[in-house]
């Protein structure tokens, strides 16, 4: 990053939990680092500790050992005032907020500057408005939260979030009440506002795919407790992303960047060419069959892939035998008796 400082920083941090004498530690030797202008997913398989890492870092929960610094601040040595006007947080339970509006949902976020009384200054008004004009809520502010869905509910509470002006948000899986459009929508508008804001955005995530793209960094939690930090790219590269999520039954393809359902491939005879896109649907749907693909262009069974006259095309040469097929289906189904399969 650039000369400045980092937003948010662990030394030797060490989380986990405190029950009388014992002591069960999640994850240790923690140094991590988050600039402005970031959008940090956290990821991991369930039960790996996300979701203590992100109350360890929000205050919610005593570290066990090591620090937290927050813009160069021990985060143990904050009052909560003056921790609410530097670190907001967005957890993952449902949101109820009673009979309350949109707009007075984001106007609590201006609590920690307003005092007891509540008492909106222009400037906290100033503040309530970008942030809803930022999630593009303003058309839902005198609407009452119980009548909102999931998603727009969720914007809500990342314009609370805003609105608190804070250099540090902290999302506990914002996604995970919402359908695939709006969880898009939701990773989508966090890059946005990382980039726009120049705040930094850390949230835990089951969305593997839409992090990978997303992300400026991950934060991989394994199961060992072990957390391994770095830009998507490297961390797919290098092996750390699959060995994050290994499991019997799927593997993480570095082609594509997409986890895929193994299926035991019963033979590997066919070679495909052709168009990219008409290759790789091809390909999905053989492999589902169990048909796996060779790299060599002489074996028996070969299919060229193209789109003629704005239609895709499919040409199947089985041992000199040609076959013409518009769709995948037919195409698969001649392949598979082709092989006896």
């Amino acid at each position: 990053m650039s000369g400045n400082p980092p937003i948010l920083e662990t030394h030797d941090l060490s989380i986990g939990y405190r029950s009388g004498k014992s002591v069960k530690i999640i994850s240790e030797k923690l140094d991590l680092q988050l600039f402005s202008g970031q959008l940090v997913c956290l990821l991991g398989a369930n039960g790996a500790g996300k979701s203590t890492l992100m109350r360890t870092l929000g205050g919610l929960q005593p570290v066990l050992d090591g620090e937290i610094l927050l813009e160069q601040q021990p985060i143990s040595r904050l009052k909560p005032s003056d921790l609410a006007q530097k670190l907001s947080l967005v957890l993952t339970e449902r949101i109820e907020a009673g009979n309350l509006t949109a707009r007075e949902v984001v106007t609590l976020g201006r609590t920690p500057y307003t005092g007891w009384l509540g008492t909106l200054t222009d400037s906290d008004q100033e503040k309530i408005n970008q942030a809803s004009a930022a999630v593009d809520i303003e058309s839902l502010l005198d609407r009452r939260i119980h009548q909102l869905s999931d998603g727009e509910k969720q914007k809500v509470m990342l314009a609370r979030a805003l609105a608190q002006d804070t250099s540090l948000i902290l999302l506990d899986e914002p996604t995970a009440h919402l359908d695939l459009p709006n969880r898009v929508e939701m990773m989508r508008l966090l890059h946005q506002l990382a980039r726009q804001t120049n705040k930094a955005i850390v949230l835990s995530t089951h969305e593997l795919d839409l992090a990978l793209q997303a992300a400026d960094i991950l934060w991989l939690m394994k199961q060992s407790g072990e957390l391994v930090s770095g830009i998507p790219e490297d961390l797919v590269l290098n092996g750390s992303f699959e060995s994050a999520f290994a499991k019997s039954g799927f593997f993480f393809d570095k082609t594509t960047g997409t986890f895929t359902i193994h299926q035991e491939i019963v033979t590997s005879a066919v070679y495909i060419s052709g168009d990219p896109v008409l290759v790789f649907w091809t390909k999905r749907a053989l492999q589902r069959d169990g048909i796996g693909i060779t790299d060599n262009p002489y074996a028996p069974c070969r299919i060229a892939a193209e789109t003629m006259d704005g239609k895709a095309a499919w040409e199947l040469d089985f041992d000199r035998e040609i076959s013409n097929h518009a769709c995948i289906e037919t195409l698969v189904a001649t392949v598979r008796a082709n092989l006896q399969l």
